[in-house]
């Protein structure tokens, strides 16, 4: 049953990547690397794929050790609410959002505003800078393939010309008799006007009509009809036969700028899944600065307990530098409590820039309070569906496909420039001459006048070098499109399992850092009991072992936070790894209508 459901999992990336290579242009004169490549790369995706579809049983994120089983192990049952009350992050409820920010760059208290995660990445979708700027890049494309395929386009050409002149003449006197005179004045004006356009095939079609007028004066000569009217009618088709032939050579921008627009939609794609993670990220580490300030802000009101109660003992255990080394540790903590501050008007910047809220500007000195926390809630996961839709989803897969098909075509057009130029022209041409306009138009295609021609115009160039060096060069440049196409996979996939690594591990210590912060409290809470039951009072040695567990407890509810904000954190991350950031967000990915 698994072979079976492997194998289908197997053929699907296969199929998605022989069917667009299909569609890469091949060149109709060298075929025989054509299936060694593809061979090559569904191999390369084979490989990499084996493994997990043989084996492609869905996981669901399990904890070691839960909470309860901690607390009945070690008999904490009674004092487990006091225990949750002195640490952890349910501890915070009531001061989150409330704290001491101390004064902004203009001496006035901080204001904060609520944001929640979905409404930060509905905003960082909608208004981020460097979305809006991927979001025109479509556009320019489409305006290339337009100039591209306007290569095609009927062109319209016309012209006119005056002359007069007097030319000399040889003299052409006969037996006596002279015939015309030494010289000819005339007077000429010719106008021709009409329509030419390339051809997929390589070729130029060109129609043209031609007017003129002549007025011819020769001593002792009379010339019939003078001035003479004359219209022309000429169709004429140039096309290469072996250099430039063919759609595969004159479409070939065309179709690089096509697939330029396609990766561009795909970079759009790649830049809204970045900034989603970007903003995610950013988001989750704005909690954990807040919460890094709480625990510190608690910390440092511990110390200054414990530091009077020092200070209290000073007649009777206590030497100054006993009461120095703890108010210096208390001194320490309100350091690392302005760290926090800091921190936490850094990572709200950070996130202002991100969503680019008109209302709330870099500048703004209000803080964004975040309204959402992370959980640790388990999911489920399988390794063969996660690569199975990197390999669908991720838009640098479809990046790398087009750079092998962008390669393929210059390589296409390289190779046919290495063919000696033959050029085909057939011209068809209707004339007429006459007294004037209206006759010459009207008797133009009477047949009275008619040229037809076909000529064949050839050209080879001494040595080849110069194309053999072009062709060479789209040789090498294609192979590097494969091994970048390669690379790239290779490099998604590694991706795929990091992020999945990162976040089974990362669901495994949050409950490691939660039982390791009870153990904690639990430690401090017997230290404050003994002290207030101890009879005959505390020993500063008592008081600096308090000071020590305080910071040891403190450690631990960061490492707690920071576990779980490296969990949503790593949550988002592997959804980018597989592609499926905006479906995991709920946002329709639409290729965005783009003006011609």
């Amino acid at each position: 049953m698994n072979q079976t459901r492997g194998l289908a999992l197997l053929s699907a990336p296969l199929g998605v990547l022989l069917v667009v290579l299909g569609g890469c242009q091949v060149s109709p004169l060298n075929t025989s690397a054509e299936p060694a490549l593809r061979r090559s790369l569904a191999d390369m995706i084979r490989r990499e794929l084996l493994e997990p579809t043989e084996r492609p049983q869905r996981q669901i994120t399990v904890q070691e050790t839960t909470q309860e089983d901690f607390i009945a192990e070690f008999d904490l049952g009674e004092f487990e609410d006091k225990i949750m009350s002195m640490a952890g992050p349910d501890s915070y409820a009531e001061a989150f959002g409330s704290l001491s920010m101390a004064g902004n760059f203009f001496g006035e208290a901080h204001e904060v505003v609520g944001l929640g995660l979905e409404e930060a990445v509905g905003l960082a979708l909608d208004q981020n800078l460097q979305v809006q700027f991927a979001r025109v890049s479509p556009s320019i494309n489409a305006a290339e393939v337009a100039e591209a395929e306007a290569a095609f386009d009927w062109v319209f050409f016309t012209s006119i010309q005056y002359q007069d002149s007097e030319t000399p003449i040889v003299d052409r006197s006969t037996a006596g008799f002279g015939l015309g005179g030494d010289f000819r004045r005339t007077t000429d004006v010719a106008w021709t006007a009409g329509i030419r356009r390339l051809t997929t095939a390589g070729g130029q079609l060109t129609l043209q009509q031609e007017l003129g007028y002549n007025d011819a004066d020769e001593r002792g000569l009379s010339l019939t009809p003078n001035p003479a009217n004359r219209a022309a009618l000429t169709a004429q088709y140039d096309q290469p036969l072996l250099r430039n032939f063919g759609s595969n050579v004159a479409l070939a921008q065309v179709r690089i700028a096509r697939n330029a627009e396609r990766a561009a939609v795909a970079n759009l794609k790649s830049e809204l899944n970045r900034i989603v993670t970007d903003t995610e990220r950013a988001y989750w580490n704005l909690v954990r600065a807040y919460y890094d300030l709480m625990i510190l802000e608690r910390l440092t009101q511990r110390g200054r307990t414990v530091l009077g109660q020092v200070e209290a003992r000073r007649d009777f255990d206590v030497n100054r530098a006993q009461i120095a080394n703890a108010a210096a540790r208390v001194r320490d903590r309100q350091s690392d409590l302005w760290r926090a501050r800091n921190a936490v008007r850094v990572a709200s910047d950070r996130l202002k820039t991100l969503i680019n809220r008109p209302d709330l500007p870099v500048t703004s000195e209000v803080l964004i309070l975040p309204m959402d926390l992370p959980l640790a809630e388990p999911i489920e996961f399988s390794l063969a569906d996660a690569v199975i839709s990197a390999l669908d989803e991720r838009p640098e897969i479809t990046q790398a496909i087009l750079s092998i098909d962008d390669t393929t075509i210059r390589q296409v057009v390289a190779e046919n420039a290495r063919l000696a130029q033959l050029d085909l022209r057939v011209q068809a041409r209707f004339q007429s001459l006459e007294d004037d306009f209206r006759t010459a138009e009207a008797t133009v295609l009477d047949r009275t006048f008619f040229d037809a021609s076909i000529g064949l115009f050839y050209e080879i160039p001494i040595g080849y070098r110069a194309g053999e060096a072009v062709f060479r060069r789209r040789t090498l440049e294609r192979m590097q499109s494969v091994l970048s196409f390669e690379n790239t996979t290779q490099q998604v996939l590694l991706e795929v399992k990091n992020s999945l690594n990162n976040l089974e591990t990362n669901f495994k210590l949050i409950e490691q850092e939660k039982l390791n912060r009870i153990a904690q409290a639990e430690n401090l809470r017997v230290l404050e009991v003994r002290k207030e039951n101890l009879q005959g009072g505390y020993s500063i040695e008592q008081l600096e072992t308090e000071l020590n567990q305080q910071e040891r407890l403190s450690n631990a509810e960061r490492d707690e936070i920071q576990a779980l904000v490296d969990y949503a954190v790593s949550l988002a991350e592997s959804h980018q790894a597989m592609g499926t950031t905006l479906k995991r967000n709920r946002v329709e990915f639409v290729v965005p209508a783009v003006e011609k």
